[in-house]
């Protein structure tokens, strides 16, 4: 007789307990990806979702002489969690600079040519012989902040939300929630929804599972929390109370970052890190970087690079235009310098008159110089 102990069925049951395990042993690679504004607490944000410092304060200073340069950055910052000995390799994508300028125009550009780039190269190394050790970075959750002006959305916050809905799980947040009235901010939440709802933006909803009635009912919590009300603090403040909370001082008391009574980041942390991670991982996999594979293995041959921008039908629209605009200048300068030339022709014809007439009178002047010098040495003569 076999040493195993007897069980009902024949194990398939189990399986969930392997998975469990193979998980736990590979731990998870979680990318995540901040988009706003400079000013609106997107640092504080990512260090009090992972109770840590994954990033330092950002020097202003600095940013603002950088401005000049007019370009939206990309910074990447890897970290390694561990939590009841499960590890997460982190990656954060900051976005610095973006809508920073009064011409945001195409600020949006570096953006989603990285998240495009990074389905490009996990795609190409995908096609290698040899793909044990894949870089991944593409994006699994992007978090788009919004500021907190209690009118609408912006016409740049519509633009790079369309632009980024296609491509990526993207999860809008209202930044600083603490700076309106709780009025204000559910009026907010409404006009924002009815934008997202107009304009027809793809915003990352949780999955609803039929069979199980408490994740259907979290899953419709945390639809009905979008876009997520948020505050960002690392600091220990004390409430009237005496408690010690993660939150805002105040004049008028404490906004606390864990009060559901205050903002919505509980909601938040939950989506990303608590029940949806995984989901938003394979969503990932089996939507957005499966829709790009597919696009891109239709458009082009296996093995050819990306097509990039200007070689896109899509752009050589625009790249007509220009050269059609750059024409138009170029005649419009032709003309301006045949203008100018026959100026100078008519200018130098003048003062060729003008040389000619002063000749002229030069010369009756001389004759009549010469017509006196006459005259008087013949008086000289008679005498």
């Amino acid at each position: 007789m076999s040493g195993l102990p007897v069980t009902d069925g024949i194990g398939i049951a189990n399986l969930p307990n392997q998975k469990h395990k193979i998980v736990a042993k590979r731990g998870a690679h979680f990318t995540i990806m901040v988009v706003g504004e400079s000013g609106l607490g997107k640092t504080t944000l990512i260090n009090t979702l992972f109770s840590t410092e994954l990033s330092p304060a950002k020097n202003y200073t600095r940013r603002h002489l950088k401005q000049l340069d007019k370009l939206t950055e990309v910074e990447i910052i890897k970290a390694e969690l561990e939590e009841k000995q499960f590890k997460v390799k982190l990656t954060v994508i900051d976005t610095p600079g973006f809508g920073d300028y009064v011409n945001n125009r195409e600020s949006w550009a570096p953006i989603v040519e990285f998240i495009d780039d990074q389905h490009e190269a996990y795609m190409r190394q995908e096609q290698q012989p040899q793909r044990e050790a894949k870089s991944d970075l593409r994006v699994h959750a992007c978090l788009y902040f919004i500021r907190p002006t209690g009118h609408t959305l912006k016409p740049l916050d519509i633009e790079i939300m369309k632009r980024l809905g296609t491509r990526v799980n993207l999860i809008p947040v209202v930044a600083k929630a603490d700076t309106l009235t709780q009025h204000d901010l559910y009026t907010f939440k409404q006009r924002i929804r009815a934008v997202i709802a107009a304009q027809n933006i793809r915003i990352y909803t949780p999955p609803l599972e039929a069979d199980d009635e408490q994740s259907a009912d979290h899953a419709r919590m945390l639809m009905d929390a979008i876009p997520f009300s948020i505050i960002g603090s690392t600091e220990d403040v004390k409430t009237e109370d005496g408690r010690v909370v993660k939150g805002r001082e105040y004049l008028w008391g404490v906004a606390e970052v864990e009060n559901e009574d205050h903002c919505d980041f509980r909601k938040l942390r939950s989506l990303l890190i608590r029940t949806h991670m995984l989901d938003l991982i394979s969503t990932t996999e089996d939507n957005h970087y499966e829709n790009y594979r597919q696009t891109q293995m239709e458009t082009r041959k296996f093995g050819e690079p990306k097509v990039r921008k200007l070689d896109n039908p899509k752009f050589r629209e625009e790249e007509e235009a220009l050269r059609k605009k750059f024409t138009e200048q170029v005649k419009a300068e032709e003309a301006r310098f045949r203008q100018w030339e026959q100026h100078l022709i008519a200018e130098r014809d003048r003062l060729n008159k003008d040389l000619e007439m002063a000749h002229s009178a030069i010369k009756q002047l001389e004759a009549e110089l010469d017509n006196l010098q006459v005259g008087y040495g013949r008086g000289t003569a008679r005498r």
